[in-house]
This record gives C-alpha cells, structure tokens and sequence, in this order.
C-alpha cells in the first residue's frame, strides 16, 4: 500500500487512488533510474547535467527505435510515425504545462509563449543542429552536403503561418479585453 499523500497547501491528507498506485508502480524503473543523477551541489551542476544528458539522450534512443519498431510493425511510414508517436510523446508535457500556465494567467501570454516556444526549439535547434553539424563534417571531409528537399518546406511555413495567427487572436484577445468598456459603451449606444 502506498503511503499517504499529503497536500501542503490545504493542509490534508489523503489516500492514494488506483490511478496514483499504478502510475507510481507503472514508473518506477525510471525513477530508479534518473535517481543515479548526482545532486546538484556537485562540481558546480557540471556532473548533474552531463549524467542528465546522457539519460535523456538514452531515452530518446529508447524512444526512437521503439516508435520505428512499432511503425514497421503496424505498417507505417517512418514519417508518420514521427509525425504522430514521438511527436504526440515530446508535446504532452509542453501541452500540461501550458495548460497549467493558462489557468494561472489572466491572459494566455505564458500559455502562448510556451507552446511556442517549444515548437520553435524543436524546429530550429533540432533541426539547425543535425545540419550544422552535418554540413561541418561534410566541409571537412570534403564531400559535398546536400539536403533533400522533400516536404519541410511546406511544414515549416505551416508552422510560421499558424504562430503569427496565434499572435494576431493574442494581441486582439489582450485589446479587447483591455478596452471592453470601450466596446460595452458603444454597443450601449446603439441600443
């Protein structure tokens, strides 16, 4: 049985549910595990991040090669699978934390700003990255780098287009809400 869960905030305690019990059970490997990490008192953080970094870049090999295991299983492209498993997987915990952090706000600013954020870190860094580094050893090897074009295009102007949608509805969003009386008082006007 587990342990008690104690809410600090409202000062109660309460048991555990079913879902608590099997995802605490459902996790536990990993939480043994990333208890390897040192604390961060150590070296100045240098030891916590570098173990850190190398768990994650585990995990996502983890990840990757189940995500293509599964696609080859099912029958789906490996495009698709990206697209849709491990895309799905990495955005979860930015769409929680959003939401945590529109329900915090008075307006969606933090909410807006993180998803985007995120997004663009994941566009730009994880594909900058991989390229520069790419185009380096290329350069040095003196080969020639060449990137298929295939759809990226396309994706990345999807995405451009619908951030600036989101920034036009936030800047109108926050407008009104800071001139409503304004709107009130001239809807009063033609009734």
């Amino acid at each position: 049985m587990l342990s008690p869960v104690v809410d600090d905030e409202n000062m109660m305690v309460s048991q555990p549910g079913l879902s608590e019990a099997l995802t605490h059970f459902a996790t536990m490997f990993w939480k043994i595990l990333f208890a390897f990490i040192p604390p961060i008192h150590w070296g100045g953080g240098w030891p916590a991040f570098s173990v850190a970094l190398m768990f994650i870049g585990g995990v996502t090999a983890i990840v990757a090669e189940v995500a293509t295991v599964l696609g080859c299983t099912v029958g789906l492209k490996e495009a698709v699978t990206a697209i849709t498993l491990v895309a799905i997987g990495t955005s979860l915990p930015a769409t929680f934390a959003s939401m945590t952090a529109a329900r915090s706000s008075k307006y969606a600013d933090s909410a807006i700003g993180n998803v985007t954020g995120s997004n663009s870190v994941n566009v730009f860094v994880g594909l900058g990255v991989p390229w520069i580094i790419s185009s380096v050893y290329a350069e040095k090897h003196h080969q020639k780098y060449e990137t298929p074009p295939g759809n990226l295009a396309y994706s990345v102007m999807l995405f451009l287009i619908t951030s600036m949608i989101c920034f036009v509805v936030l800047g109108t969003r926050r407008y009104v809400s800071t001139h409503q009386h304004l709107f009130i008082s001239i809807t009063h006007l033609c009734y």
